[in-house]
């Protein structure tokens, strides 16, 4: 059986931790190197970070801070935020990065992927794809780009498809509707993506309870992705996975 992970997102911004609700009404959520560490200590498998306005303000990501946090901790750290080229991936994995996640750069431009997995490896790139509902879409899914500002009128199952044919070893939807809400994780999405990729899917957007993670590792996600929950200390990382290894999955204590 698979192992489920367990990836605390720290949203970034202007240097904080941030988190908002479907990506707007952002709060302050603290220090990054404080929470990556407090992450680690409480058994996080993976930690990820996420410059959230990099693209929007045509920026690299921050890359003291990804230094910081990276010298911080010793799991597997994913960073995501304003990267658009080789060169910049390189930056952030020099800084201490272990894998980008690239996400508006690769809708606008569709040899990005191919470029870094065949430069960087498979296994140091993870696809983004912000969705929200859309009926009109085959999947019932559309692909929203610019930190989920704007529509792509491209449907999600189907550029998840595209993602999963580079070579990518994760694909990490989040659910605009979900995220920040506590209200669950998108399952449908989630399922679609499972079952059509190669690729570990990742659960983003919308956990509020522990039984919120457990139905999405049901429904096909290895990794389960949450940030308020965790900032907030409304879930416990070891009460997490004590529950998950007890419903049959296969977590690291």
């Amino acid at each position: 059986m698979k192992q489920i992970k367990i990836m605390p997102c720290l949203d970034m911004r202007d240097g904080r931790v941030v988190k908002g609700v479907h990506f707007v009404d952002i709060a302050d959520a603290g220090d990054p190197v404080a929470c990556a560490k407090a992450y680690a200590a409480a058994g996080a498998d993976e930690l990820a970070l996420l410059d959230i306005n990099a693209t929007v303000e045509k920026r690299g990501t921050l890359l003291d801070v990804v230094k910081k946090v990276s010298a911080a901790i010793n799991i597997p750290f994913t960073v995501g935020g304003g990267i658009a080229s080789l060169e910049q991936a390189e930056a952030v994995i020099a800084a201490g990065a272990d894998k980008v996640s690239i996400s508006s750069a690769a809708f606008r431009n569709r040899a990005l992927l191919p470029e870094l997995v065949n430069a960087l490896g498979a296994d140091r790139v993870t696809a983004a794809i912000d969705v929200d509902k859309n009926p009109a879409m085959s999947s019932g899914y559309e692909v929203y780009i610019d930190g989920g500002r704007t529509a792509t009128g491209y449907d999600a199952l189907a550029f998840a498809r595209e993602v999963d044919a580079t070579g990518v070893k994760v694909i990490l939807p989040t659910s605009k509707s979900g995220d920040g809400a506590k209200t669950g994780y998108d399952l449908p999405i989630i399922s679609m993506m499972a079952k059509a990729c190669r690729a570990e899917i990742v659960a983003s957007g919308g956990a509020g309870t522990i039984e919120h993670f457990i139905e999405a590792a049901e429904a096909g996600a290895s990794i389960l992705l949450a940030a308020s929950v965790f900032h907030f200390h409304l879930v416990d990382i070891g009460e997490l996975k004590r529950r998950l290894r007890a419903g049959g999955f296969n977590v690291i204590l």
